[in-house]
């Protein structure tokens, strides 16, 4: 397999755009989000475990981002089909983008070379990221552990 060159985004650097379809059915741009701050968070796929829970926590805790003024974006390669039926079935408020061209996770660094079992496969690699309202990176997540980490970026996104 050859070898994986990732983006990779720094603390300050300009937030790439995006322009995605929504559960929903619309669509989703960065510019929807000029002015305020915004925490993205990429998972791997609709209805796992670990997604399933980290996309309820973020849902749980919305209320919170929203009161301090910050918007919440979660994105996978799913359909919005699939999103439309994982947001139904865990009554999620977060919207989900549909980044099937993985153009988005590309432009983020977050497609990258994965393995499980021995076998390597390309994949997203769970990250979360907060801008702030210029529209830079504030904050960087990579590699996330779900647990408590919604709570984590609640507390750096009350900081900005």
């Amino acid at each position: 397999m050859a070898e994986v060159f990732p983006v990779q985004l720094d603390i300050g650097d300009k937030a790439p755009d995006f322009d995605l379809p929504r559960d929903g059915g619309s669509h989703v741009r960065l510019a929807d989000f000029s002015g305020k701050p915004v925490v993205i968070y990429f998972y791997p796929k609709d209805d796992t475990t670990a997604c399933t829970t980290e996309s309820i926590s973020f849902t749980a805790l919305a209320s919170d981002f929203a009161k301090a003024g910050i918007a919440l974006l979660g994105v996978s390669p799913d359909s919005v089909k699939s999103h439309d039926k994982f947001v139904r079935k865990h009554a999620l408020s977060v919207p989900l983008a549909s980044d099937e061209e993985k153009t988005m996770a590309v432009a983020y660094g977050v497609w990258r070379e994965k393995s499980m079992y021995g076998r390597t496969y390309m994949g997203v690699v769970r990250s979360t990221f907060l801008i702030g309202a210029d529209g830079r990176i504030a904050r960087i997540w990579d590699k996330v552990k779900v647990a408590g980490h919604a709570e984590a970026v609640l507390a750096a996104a009350r900081e900005l």
